[in-house]
């Protein structure tokens, strides 16, 4: 339904049972209808390859069950997936050793799953601290006995107490006075003291600090931003907010450095084990760059298989909740406005890209989501509701629009660099915006079937997501897909 059409309906007088009703509310229930038909039209194609799978729990296609790995649960990156999750699709699908690719490799769990079973694995990453993890867990591999014992000493010792010198951090707006000033202190004389160490355990050291940053600060992590405790002093206008325990830097950098020894330590045990799991980490290639810059650079049919989880169209902002991190890492104010813009369109503040500018040849993919009947349809309602003042942010139409067509080529030049027969998973959720749902799993697998992939499955978890509170308290409830995608390229 076009956009014009929706304004030619507004003039119409509905009437039922001789009851006049309001054009407008008439009008939405009849374009809801029609996009509620439309999304079903679409499903009902991919009907016979969508199957819910009870092995695919929230746990294993979420971080969490990284928490019982040795490595992986040094950094809890809630935007990841598990190591179980690549071994469970490798072997369902028989996935044979190649060259392996995440385009969005987060903090490299692919990579080091794959890597770990015999696989090369190459990977493209934008932000700064899945940069810093991947470097730090490649580097494992080469620590010696005295680096073990320096690292063990460290925890002991507390040399960062015994400096007076510090070395300052760059501090964002949206992290000013984000630790108790004690705290504030101890990060800036840890960061001097571990200048004096070697490349390798300064780097262990380094990413210990990252890793508590979040439990010793007065905020959380919390989707689209940081929430800031109500010990902090600011005042969002919100109801206050308890974190609970703010973590004392000394017990919280204690505790990291004793895990982390004890983990390379329980790796080492079996030199065997040790040999298999880091031995290879040469084969692990990080590109830290934008995947719609380096994708197409990419040798043409290099990869046996892709396996990777994109930001979702959700308005999640990496760079606001990952904001103390990138700051530690040296993210000014200016090269945060930059990274947000390069990353994925997933969110409300991102500008429209020029994708033709950054390749020539995308008219094929873009083309493919202009033919899209459902989206613009969902997109001429929005857009619609947002004239209307309907719309909570005026900036989620263009994030959605961007969304896809980013996507689209993201997809594009997955097709041309994998092999014939080789399969690209994605592990992705659909989305809610002003009560309309918006099947991201059948979009997106019909533009890849179009541009040759064959749709083996959509594998849904048992469990779907529900949508957010201020959703289901102004559209009521609807339960979301979050799904696995399997495709094989033709």
């Amino acid at each position: 339904m076009k956009h014009g059409m929706l304004e030619d309906k507004a003039k119409i007088s509905y009437k039922i049972d001789g009851n006049l009703l309001n054009p407008q509310k008439e009008l939405d229930r009849q374009s809801i209808e029609s996009i509620k038909i439309s999304v079903a039209t679409i499903e009902d194609r991919f009907s016979n390859v969508m199957l819910e799978d009870p092995n695919l729990s929230r746990k294993l296609v979420s971080f969490q069950a990284n928490k019982q790995l040795p490595i992986y649960k040094w950094y809890k990156y809630k935007e990841g997936f598990s190591a179980g999750l690549i071994g469970y699709l490798f072997e369902k699908y028989k996935v044979k050793k190649g060259n392996i690719l995440d385009p969005f490799a987060g903090t490299g769990t692919a990579l080091f799953a794959s890597n770990e079973n015999g696989h090369n694995a190459y990977g493209i990453e934008l932000l700064p601290i899945g940069q810093e993890i991947i470097k730090t867990r490649k580097l494992i591999e080469k620590i010696n006995e005295t680096e073990l014992s320096r690292l063990e000493a460290w925890y002991i010792n507390k040399p960062w107490e015994k400096t007076v010198q510090e070395r300052e951090f760059i501090k964002l707006r949206i992290t000013s006075e984000a630790y108790p000033k004690e705290t504030e202190k101890k990060i800036r004389q840890y960061l001097f003291a571990i200048n004096k160490e070697g490349n390798i355990l300064k780097q262990i050291l380094f990413l210990a600090l990252l890793s508590i940053l979040e439990s010793i600060s007065y905020t959380r992590k919390d989707g689209q931003y940081l929430r800031w405790d109500y010990r902090s002093g600011r005042n969002n206008g919100e109801k206050a907010f308890n974190k609970g325990i703010i973590q004392d830097f000394d017990k919280a950098i204690t505790l990291k450095l004793k895990e982390m020894l004890s983990d390379i330590k329980e790796q080492q045990k079996n030199s065997d084990l040790f040999k298999n799991n880091y031995g290879n980490h040469k084969n692990i290639i990080l590109y830290e760059s934008s995947c719609l810059e380096k994708l197409p650079t990419l040798r043409k049919n290099n990869f046996s298989t892709i396996i990777t989880s994109p930001p979702y169209c959700n308005r999640y902002d990496y760079t606001r909740t990952y904001a103390l991190e990138l700051a530690i890492l040296g993210v000014d104010e200016e090269a945060l406005k930059l990274l947000r813009q390069n990353m994925l369109s997933c969110t409300v503040e991102n500008k429209e890209k020029d994708l033709l500018k950054i390749n020539a040849g995308w008219d094929i993919p873009l083309s493919l989501v202009k033919e899209q009947h459902l989206l613009h349809e969902i997109l001429d309602y929005l857009q619609y509701l947002k004239e209307k003042k309907q719309l909570n942010n005026d900036g989620i139409i263009r994030m959605i629009k961007g969304y896809f067509y980013e996507m689209s080529c993201v997809i594009y030049e997955c097709h041309r660099v994998l092999s014939k027969g080789g399969y690209f998973f994605m592990i992705n959720d659909n989305v809610r915006y002003a009560g309309i749902g918006i099947p991201v799993d059948t979009i997106l697998s019909d533009i890849a079937g179009s541009l040759g992939f064959e749709i083996r499955n959509i594998l849904i978890l048992p469990q779907n997501k529900g949508n957010s509170s201020q959703q289901m308290g102004r559209h009521g409830k609807e339960l979301l897909r979050k799904c696995v995608y399997v495709w094989q390229k033709a």
